[in-house]
């Protein structure tokens, strides 16, 4: 008997050390930052949404961020036991400040049928009001509304009774917060912010909500001329900045301590952040490229994992963090530069454009399998015609097909002439599903089936995929004005 008391009591010791054991490592991953992708859809061809949750799978992510509520996007992902962040895009946002029962609508419509019971559901954590809805180009043009369409959207979950599963949060661009000297304790909001900041942050306190922030080292790289390119990379070598004692080795801590700065200021120090951005491009400028994208990721995703935190919250990471982007979008707006279409890890067709640990102890990037493309054909122009009127036609192709690469520090930048026509005139046709009209250009095109790509400048061959609807024409009169320069016989 007693040989049994003493082996029922060795028993239950082992259990208690083994729950102990797993309780001690989830609180770790508690702590540590989970990271996620954005989805954006902005593709003239976008991969099918299954492909894309394969793809996901396959990757070990658990975090997805939509830039809307996409019906396919959304059911691609039931069952998947992936975790939505799904988006309300800008326009939206003056109609739901306004009417409650827009909102609800919208949450009823897109949310609630997810919440029913059953395996097969979506896992929907965040509604994201708004797209970078303070960014400053936009020129304010949102900023009044969206405080009000977040409150609705939040009185439409309580309706739903999913307020309690969902949180509203609502996405501060890099550029919403500041520091006039880049150190981070002269950090603060744009003063035309005040105000709806401190609405904004009230609401989120009020609900529990964490504060969604991009960070972008590429962005104020291209703006700073103090920023050097080795402490936007996290390189060992960089030059460390000292403010007040407390030593800045890269960007991001830089960056995220100016915003933590800018909280304070406003009384909110303690608020949870959530990064909803942050990334590097690989195309379409100068240090936009795969080599320095991968050194950026590697260095950004170890730091995460060192759970170092930063100077002002040492040791307390962010909760989250979504890399900008899944996959290159070649309908992306320009406005800000032509590397926005090429933030993603993969490429439109969900090839990897370089190897990083994205999912801890994974080692490497799956590709997307089994990927249907068009035919293997291409247009180029024909040598054999009147090539004087040939840039007037790859500057009309441009203004709607993608360019991006052609830009000054692209891939295709240094294509000579007429190799960039070609390259423009081919980028028309696979965007027109190889129509036979969309290479004619006055008789100056020609359908090979020799791939006419060069280094590293790809001609691409687009999906078997598309949207089936006319092209967004692009707004970007600065990428027009690069690319007469690039056509200039």
């Amino acid at each position: 008997m007693a040989q049994i008391t003493q082996y029922l009591i060795w028993v239950v010791t082992l259990v208690a050390i083994s729950s102990s054991s797993d309780s001690w490592v989830g609180l770790v991953g508690v702590e540590g930052t989970v990271i996620g992708v954005n989805w954006g859809r902005n593709a003239s061809h976008p991969l099918p949404p299954s492909k894309v949750v394969e793809l996901l799978k396959a990757n070990n992510v658990t975090r997805v961020r939509l830039y809307d509520a996409d019906p396919s996007a959304l059911e691609a992902l039931s069952g998947s036991r992936i975790q939505a962040m799904v988006g309300i895009p800008n326009f939206m946002l003056r109609t739901f400040n306004s009417s409650f029962k827009a909102a609800q609508s919208w949450v009823h419509k897109n949310l609630t049928r997810y919440f029913s019971s059953g395996s097969s559901k979506i896992r929907i954590q965040y509604v994201a009001v708004g797209d970078e809805p303070f960014l400053q180009s936009y020129d304010g043009q949102y900023t009044p509304f969206v405080v009000g369409a977040a409150t609705n959207v939040q009185a439409a979950l309580t309706k739903a009774s999913i307020a309690d599963q969902v949180k509203v949060v609502v996405p501060c661009s890099y550029d919403a917060f500041l520091s006039e000297s880049g150190l981070p304790s002269k950090g603060h909001f744009r003063p035309d912010l005040n105000k709806t900041m401190t609405q904004l942050l009230t609401f989120l306190a009020r609900h529990n909500s964490p504060f969604l922030a991009s960070i972008s080292p590429f962005h104020l790289l291209q703006q700073n001329r103090n920023m050097s390119l080795s402490f936007s990379l996290f390189r060992e070598t960089s030059h460390p900045r000292n403010d007040h004692h407390k030593l800045y080795t890269n960007s991001f801590d830089l960056s995220y301590d100016t915003l933590l700065t800018a909280l304070s200021s406003a009384g909110f120090g303690h608020m949870d952040i959530i990064i909803g951005q942050i990334g590097w491009p690989t195309d379409g400028a100068v240090n936009a490229n795969s080599s320095m994208a991968a050194t950026f990721m590697k260095g950004f995703l170890g730091h995460l994992r060192s759970k170092s935190g930063t100077p002002l919250r040492p040791r307390d990471p962010p909760k989250e963090a979504y890399i900008l982007s899944l996959l290159d979008e070649d309908q992306r707006s320009i406005a800000d530069g032509s590397f926005e279409r090429h933030w993603g890890i993969f490429t439109f067709d969900g090839q990897a454009k370089y190897q990083v640990d994205l999912a801890e102890g994974s080692g490497h990037l799956m590709n997307a399998q089994n990927v249907e493309y068009r035919s293997a054909k291409w247009c180029v122009v024909n040598n054999n015609k009147d090539l004087s009127n040939a840039s007037a036609n790859a500057l009309k192709a441009c203004s709607i097909a993608d360019c991006s690469a052609l830009s000054p520090g692209g891939s295709c930048y240094n294509l000579t002439w007429p190799g960039n026509i070609s390259y423009a005139f081919n980028s028309y046709y696979q965007q027109h599903d190889q129509s036979p009209d969309s290479c004619d250009f006055g008789g100056l095109g020609l359908v090979t089936t020799v791939d006419p790509s060069v280094d590293s400048c790809r001609f691409l061959v687009q999906l078997q995929t598309s949207f089936g609807v006319s092209l967004v024409v692009s707004s970007s009169l600065h990428l027009i004005l690069l690319l007469m320069a690039v056509f200039l016989v």
